[in-house]
């Protein structure tokens, strides 16, 4: 196999490519929270964060942060004119009532149908961190996993079945990779695209299990 993976930021970019005009988005902690510097011009998208924020825009330049105001993962954020900052608990009423229409997080496993686990590896010693997560899988009205396809042992983290505990059962509508984006369907997996080099054969092969191909 012959490919190069995505960056960090060209997996960023590609998300951010499929978010439409006027949605009201959530991004989880970690690489998810990159999609905000790369929203497309000329679009408006309101970001959400469940610590109780409405209408991020991109990080703050380096020596403009403001710890006053962070996101859930304790990273500094701007507000876009209009944006606005409220109670923890409103923020989780926005989340439960179905008032997002995109929620994108990271994942440890994402079965084929969309079960999701991303809170606990279930590792003895590891320290749980479920959050908002099983809030914002349930309540958005989709949910997009951002990620690694492949463990650093270079194990799929797309699986028929999850073996960590579920954070969602059959939630997750498509996952974006490093090496391709997928679609999770009561029937299992669909391509929507793949790097450069690398074909539906070869990307079974490495997820080791059948990929239907793009429609």
């Amino acid at each position: 196999m012959s490919y190069t993976r995505r960056s960090k930021d060209e997996l960023a970019q590609r998300v951010a490519r499929d978010i439409h005009d006027g949605a009201y988005v959530n991004l989880g902690i970690g690489q998810p929270t990159l999609v905000a510097n790369h929203l497309p011009a000329g679009i408006e998208v309101i970001l959400h964060s469940e610590n109780g924020i409405l209408g991020m825009g991109p990080a703050p330049s380096e020596g403009q942060e403001d710890y006053d105001l962070i996101n859930a993962g304790k990273q500094p954020v701007t507000l876009l004119p209009g944006g606005a900052f409220f109670h923890h608990a409103d923020s989780f009423g926005m989340m439960r009532g179905g008032h997002l229409d995109i929620c994108v997080l990271g994942a440890f496993q994402v079965s084929a149908t969309g079960d999701l686990a991303n809170w606990s590896t279930g590792e003895p010693g590891a320290i749980p961190a479920v959050g908002g997560a099983m809030d914002l899988a349930i309540g958005a009205k989709q949910t997009w996993v951002m990620m690694d396809l492949l463990t650093k042992k270079g194990e799929s983290k797309v699986v028929a079945q999850c073996s960590y505990p579920l954070t969602g059962i059959g939630c997750v509508k498509r996952i974006y990779s490093d090496i391709a984006t997928l679609e999770c369907t009561p029937q299992g997996l669909r391509l929507i695209d793949a790097v450069d080099g690398l074909s539906r054969a070869e990307l079974e092969q490495l997820v080791g299990l059948p990929i239907a191909p793009a429609a």
